[in-house]
């Protein structure tokens, strides 16, 4: 992480999908800067993100502390009802909601099912949207409001072939972003990070090591992003730093990427 330093002490933070890569990174980062943290996913993780000690004595690391992990599907209304119900009713407020749940197999257009296209959109565009609505409510009504960030996609602002549907999805979120921060403004502040390339397990996965060895020499930072680089964004932006950024779209990609699978030449 970077040595700029965070202070979000006192305040209670919702990261969903947190129990592995980015959101997992997100959560640690938010424990580690002192907030309490829920996570939600379908699956509990083997094991939970923990701060053992303080960082130094002037610090707001706690010692002893773990994140809380809470099962729950973000496509379905009432779970996330349920959810933001459960946190609110064990730390008594909710400050910062984190949608970072999604994601998309790589599935031509052509054959895309329509089961298969309504659970991607419904997952990267109408979960957010759930978790927002519901989170909204709690915020509005507390001191100090909320802040709401969505994890977007460069696929949501170029080309993204091979899934259509995600990037469509992405595009919409980022929208919607803007939308809301509009409508639960002064309040609630709403914004987005957008990624790039992220050296993650199920990019590997997905796509193999050349996938990002290829993308490496088209970042003008010369190197591939990492998970802590979109947590560092998600801190500033639920902090104090950020009270006047409201329906923006903090990009993190190194000054931008050409992937593969957007320019197959490149490969």
């Amino acid at each position: 992480m970077s040595s700029v330093r965070f202070d979000l002490t006192g305040k209670v933070a919702l990261v969903t999908g947190g129990t592995r890569g980015v959101g997992r990174s997100i959560a640690q980062a938010f424990l580690d800067a002192g907030a309490e943290v829920v996570i939600c996913a379908r699956n509990a993780p083997a094991t939970l993100p923990t701060v053992a000690s303080s960082r130094d004595e002037d610090g707001p690391g706690q010692v002893g502390r773990e994140a809380v992990f809470m099962s729950g599907d973000v496509r379905d209304w009432d779970e996330v009802r349920r959810v933001v119900g459960y946190t609110v009713e064990r730390f008594g407020r909710l400050d910062v909601v984190v949608n970072n749940a999604g994601g998309s197999p790589p599935t031509p257009s052509a054959t895309a099912s329509p089961r298969f296209s309504s659970a991607i959109v419904t997952l990267n565009l109408l979960a957010p949207l759930y978790m927002t609505q519901v989170a909204n409510e709690v915020m509005q009504g507390q001191d100090g409001g909320g802040s709401v960030i969505n994890i977007t996609s460069l696929s949501g602002m170029r080309p993204s072939p091979g899934t259509a549907a995600y990037g469509a999805a992405k595009a919409g979120l980022i929208n919607l972003t803007q939308s809301l921060a509009v409508e639960f403004a002064p309040q609630v502040r709403v914004n987005c990070v957008t990624g790039g390339a992220l050296a993650t397990e199920e990019i590997v996965q997905q796509y193999g090591e050349g996938y990002l060895r290829a993308i490496v020499d088209t970042v003008p930072l010369g190197r591939i992003g990492r998970p802590d680089d979109v947590a560092a964004a998600c801190l500033f932006l639920a902090s104090d730093a950020a009270s006047f950024v409201t329906g923006s779209n903090l990009v993190v990609h190194g000054g931008g990427d050409n992937p593969p699978i957007v320019d197959p030449e490149g490969v």
